[in-house]
């Protein structure tokens, strides 16, 4: 396939994804207005996933202009729609903070996740020297809205936050195995819809614990490099 032609079907697919979203917000908005919130939450929860296959397939279209700086230029779009907070509290825990959660879903939120996630720590490490955390608990903070309903809150063991694992593992732990790290997940509600990951030495992690309940509404503090 030449390229042009694969700038073609690309825009094809995406005017497909497009159609899929207004139809999806029609009946997402004629359910709710109906009162049948279940049915709404289906129809809204299509509507995502198709806006994110139209992301992904967005954020492949400029590469098939054989534009030289489509990648960078790529890049700095997504550093600048999704700020990925990178660095170290003032007990010296590693932590990242996404703002989004990560829901399971059924499709491309997997190489969404990649493809602003490791960007974001190769350029938060390139500058500063490695730290390794050789016998931690990376911990899942899920910060939901107050206003989301409990029984829509999604299950925390997903391939979202494998993928977010993988990530950091590379560049702040020799792996994630089991004899390395312990997960755990937790959940809080908030103003903010955010995923704050914690990594934390074992010996610190009951302190972690005791002091979860009070952190501020904006998410902890970071810091550029470890106090």
């Amino acid at each position: 396939m030449d390229r042009n032609s694969a700038f073609v079907k690309t825009l094809d697919k995406i005017g497909a994804k497009l159609k899929s979203m207004e139809s999806r917000a029609e009946y997402a908005r004629m359910f709710y207005g109906a009162g049948d919130m279940a049915a709404a939450y289906a129809q809204a929860f299509k509507l995502e996933a198709s806006a994110e296959q139209a992301a992904l397939l967005s954020r492949a279209l400029p590469a098939y202009t054989g534009h030289p700086n489509a990648g960078p230029d790529i890049e700095k779009v997504m550093r600048n729609n999704i700020p990925v907070r990178i660095g170290f509290t003032r007990e010296g825990w590693f932590s990242l903070q996404i703002p989004l959660l990560l829901p399971k879903k059924q499709g491309g939120s997997v190489e969404y996740i990649r493809s602003f996630l490791y960007p974001a720590l190769r350029d938060f490490f390139l500058p500063r020297p490695s730290v390794r955390y050789t016998d931690c608990v990376i911990i899942y903070r899920h910060v939901y809205d107050r206003r989301r309903p409990e029984r829509r809150r999604r299950d925390h063991d997903n391939i979202e936050t494998n993928t977010v694992t993988d990530a950091v593992a590379l560049y702040v732990m020799p792996d994630d195995d089991p004899s390395v790290c312990t997960h755990y997940y937790c959940g809080a509600a908030g103003g903010r819809e955010r995923t704050e990951v914690y990594v934390v030495p074992k010996t610190d992690f009951q302190d972690w614990l005791t002091h979860e309940p009070e952190m501020p509404e904006e998410s902890p503090a970071l810091y550029e490099t470890m106090p």
